[in-house]
């Protein structure tokens, strides 16, 4: 295992990410854990490096170790003064010193590739200054996939506009670690990083890698071949149905990763199937009944009308699956007591039950009632107090 802490982002004299005390909390986590298996490990942490070829030469020392390797990097990604090449920064870098005390990107990668010896994971959590941005956004200068076959590559790279913080260890470091010392059970690479990357508080435009459009494409079927209708990971893009994995967060009451988790995989379905479609509507599903686990019955309510009418357009009226949707969105929708709440989904609950041959029509009244009563203002104390003394 290497872990390197390179230099650290500042931005006017606040801290946006410490490297230091990122590899100082991963460092704690047994090397197990890290790498996925019981081998023994060595462990190595460098910071305060000075000269990228003290960095190299501990790199190729990995590369050539047999087993699995557990590559971390976290720090400051920055450019060369054309901005063509991508660098991480070390300890003492400056703008003009760029090329002959920083890491060149194109060396890390390179070494990764001529590995063959083992499985390789690398996790990266880095803020990109000005000059390294548009090459951070640019696939081709940071590659979305694997680098080579048996390399993992998993991280966030946040934007120049990254506001400053405490220090401390950063939001997506922190979770992997959370994840791994809580976890009955070792999650995969991919669970770790999607976890930690839904849960860590990221900024908009931060590069995710790899993202839920990238996870998908990993598992989309080649041109030809015939797609059976898969479950809701398939389609996301990970291993084995998530579903046990979510009801075990939402059991344990880790309610906030079990809605992480599950957005994350709703995102890469929808993006490729379409909120509407089967695979979309499962995932919707799973977060409905999550949310009603977690107490949150308005957003549980929403969840399982929206499955309901679009299960409703291509199974039609007499399908259970659209029945079970309905019986779900009106049980969580009498535990709503906030009267805003209620009444935001009431309506299309009402509709969603009218259009169905309901097997007990008491359910229909009920609703249809309460609805009425929450739309009938309750009068103000003052004003009934005036009416008993009209009468």
């Amino acid at each position: 295992m290497l872990l390197l802490a390179a230099d650290a982002a500042v931005r006017r004299g606040g801290v946006v990410l410490s490297p230091g005390e990122n590899v100082a909390a991963l460092a704690m986590v047994p090397p197990d854990a890290l790498l996925g298996c019981e081998a023994p490990a060595d462990m190595v942490c460098l910071e305060g490096v000075r000269d990228p070829n003290t960095v190299l030469a501990r790199l190729r020392a990995a590369v050539a170790a047999a087993g699995p390797v557990f590559l971390y990097v976290s720090g400051r990604l920055t450019a060369d003064r054309r901005g063509r090449r991508l660098f991480v920064a070390l300890a003492g870098t400056t703008p003009g010193s760029v090329r002959y005390t920083s890491l060149p990107w194109e060396w890390l990668v390179g070494e990764l590739r001529t590995r063959s010896g083992g499985v390789t994971t690398m996790v990266v959590d880095l803020v990109a200054d000005k000059a390294a941005w548009p090459l951070v956004c640019d696939r081709e200068a940071l590659p979305d996939g694997a680098w080579a076959p048996g390399v993992e590559v998993y991280g966030v790279v946040r934007g120049p506009d990254a506001p400053a913080g405490g220090g401390g260890v950063s939001g997506y470091t922190r979770q992997w670690i959370d994840q791994l010392r809580r976890a009955p059970v070792r999650p995969s690479n991919v669970e770790l990083h999607v976890l930690a990357a839904g849960s860590a508080g990221l900024e908009p435009g931060t590069r995710v890698v790899p993202s839920a459009r990238e996870l998908e494409m990993r598992r989309a079927p080649a041109p030809g071949h015939v797609r059976h209708e898969p479950g809701p990971v398939a389609t996301g893009g990970v291993e084995g149905d998530p579903r046990a994995r979510l009801h075990a967060l939402a059991l344990e009451g880790r309610h906030g990763e079990a809605d992480a988790l599950a957005r994350a995989w709703e995102r890469a379905v929808v993006e490729r199937w379409g909120g509407t479609s089967p695979e979309g509507v499962r995932c919707g599903e799973i977060r409905a009944d999550l949310a009603r686990m977690a107490g949150d019955f308005a957003a549980a309510t929403r969840l399982w009308v929206d499955a309901g009418r679009a299960r409703l357009e291509w199974q039609g009226a007499d399908a259970a699956e659209v029945r079970d949707a309905a019986a779900g969105a009106l049980y969580c929708w009498t535990q709503v007591k906030d009267r805003a709440g209620a009444l935001a989904s009431g309506p299309d609950l009402v509709d969603l039950l009218r259009a169905l041959p309901l097997p007990d029509p008491g359910h229909l009244r009920l609703a249809e009632r309460r609805l009425e009563a929450l739309r009938t203002p309750t009068p103000r104390r003052s004003d009934a107090l005036n009416l008993r003394l009209n009468l």
